[in-house]
């Protein structure tokens, strides 16, 4: 009451919790566990009307509750997401794995405000970063209208309504790592198109989660191919993406495997196709985790039909940033490595040659930017036309970045020498600043610019890695940056 006399009380309850996943030792994205009766364990409430209020859901114990709800007064419960909430965040790439022993997604905080006549509730996900928006005309039957990306770590959000803001408070400070401090992200309400997502797996046949995109290739039509790298190791993935709708949806996710079992030992980033209805993988090893560089040979249904081995003289001078693109021309597959190894001049890195019919292994040197601060390298390559076209990248975030740029190469110069001695230093053309494309999302520009595919029209798709939301605000920016001249 007003004077602060305590009218009910009642308990919050338990949620009965199905199709989640509850292990986050696997590296994999499997929502097939069952939790029952787990205590709902509110860390934050806020009253809707005079009769309803919202909760968000944290559970601090045995795995979370994962989901929000609405209570009449009186304590019964009008609404339960249940898993809805986390399955929304798992379709849009946010779904934290590394936390699926511990909260899940981590409702952690809620807001209520009425913009434009429409009473909504903004519910924060913790460790999704992540906020879904929700119309309550109804609080009964809530409509999920979007999922914003929220920031690292939201802890709390205000409304102003009458300004038609959204307002987000993120705890993340990751200075010491060289990342984003603790931030706010301020949303306005528009009539007008969502900008994120930008990549969902909603309205696929089956929950599809994914993350950690990194190489990518285009198939026909508007179709694109796109790897996971090994932050997933239990659950190497080929996904078909259906660029042609907006945002682009995944549609299907297909397994790299070996006799039945995912493959291990992987780091997919690089793919291509085979001309043949399958792919060629480049895989960048690290040696010292016993995961080896090469190419594999994968056949439409995801099994590895052949691998291939670096010869000797790279793995004489291999380092562990190593092929982070594949393309083929012909018999011909050409890779890109990320930074220098140990015979490479300074600022200047290989594109590998491998001749799928001869076995003939050849190279080139492509001269990278100086870093002006940690380092340059290269994430994809991808031929089309005559030239060749590569993403070079530092590895800056924020305020810091310099160089996130797609680059062309005349086919010409393309001419591979011996490994082992002198290599010829190809030319390269500027054809895009990929940094306008990431400041106009409205948050900080994100580091990973990793996949980039051209359809059989020329258009261009570019894509980021989200590092599987692990110390990442978790978004995954793809889009089109129009046709190549």
């Amino acid at each position: 009451s007003r004077d602060g006399k305590v009218t009910s009380h009642f308990s919050a309850g338990a949620v009965d919790l199905v199709d989640i996943d509850v292990e986050d030792e696997r590296a994999a994205l499997t929502f097939t566990e069952t939790q029952m009766g787990r205590k709902r364990e509110p860390d934050a409430v806020k009253w809707i009307d005079d009769n309803h209020f919202a909760t968000a859901n944290e559970g601090d114990m045995d795995g979370g509750s994962r989901g929000w709800t609405i209570f009449h007064k009186d304590g019964s419960v009008v609404y339960e997401a249940g898993n809805t909430f986390e399955h929304a965040i798992v379709q849009i790439g946010h779904y934290p794995d590394k936390r699926s022993d511990s909260k899940g997604v981590e409702p952690e905080s809620i807001e209520t405000a009425t913009f434009n006549g429409t009473p909504m509730v903004f519910v924060g996900a913790e460790r999704s970063s992540a906020v879904g928006v929700y119309d309550v005309s109804n609080p009964s039957a809530p409509v999920l209208k979007q999922l914003l990306a929220s920031g690292i770590g939201p802890e709390g959000y205000v409304s102003i309504p009458e300004r038609n803001l959204l307002i987000s408070a993120n705890e993340v400070d990751l200075i010491e790592d060289g990342g984003v401090r603790a931030h706010v992200m301020v949303y306005e309400y528009q009539n007008a198109p969502a900008m994120y997502p930008t990549l969902t797996s909603a309205g696929a046949d089956e929950l599809i989660g994914w993350g950690a995109i990194s190489g990518m290739v285009a198939g026909e039509g508007k179709t694109i191919y796109a790897v996971n790298d090994s932050f997933y190791g239990f659950q190497p993935t080929i996904f078909t993406i259906d660029a042609s709708q907006t945002p682009a949806r995944i549609t299907d996710a297909t397994v790299v495997h070996r006799k039945g079992r995912p493959a291990q030992k992987l780091d997919m980033e690089g793919i291509t196709t085979d001309g043949n209805g399958g792919f060629w993988v480049a895989s960048e090893g690290r040696t010292g985790r016993m995961v080896p560089h090469g190419l594999y040979h994968i056949n439409a249904k995801g099994e590895i039909k052949k691998e291939i081995a670096l010869p000797a003289e790279l793995l004489a001078v291999e380092k562990r940033f190593g092929f982070e693109g594949v393309t083929r021309v012909g018999d011909t597959l050409w890779m890109a490595t990320q930074r220098e190894w140990k015979d490479d001049p300074k600022n200047h890195v290989k594109l590998v040659s491998y001749n799928t019919a001869t076995g003939e292994w050849g190279a080139v040197h492509y001269p990278k930017a100086e870093p002006a601060k940690g380092w340059v390298g290269l994430s994809e390559i991808v031929a089309n036309g005559d030239y060749f076209y590569v993403i070079e990248r530092d590895n800056q975030i924020g305020s810091n970045v310099v160089t996130k740029k797609i680059y062309r190469i005349p086919a010409a110069d393309m001419v591979p020498a011996a490994l082992g001695g002198t290599l010829p230093v190809v030319s390269k053309e500027e054809v895009r600043d990929l940094i306008p494309d990431l400041k106009s999302y409205g948050g900080y520009v994100v580091d990973k610019v990793e996949g980039l595919a051209i359809t059989s029209d020329g258009e261009m798709f570019v894509s980021t890695d989200n590092d599987g939301v692990d110390d990442s605000s978790g978004e995954t920016f793809f889009w089109s940056v129009g046709k190549v001249n």
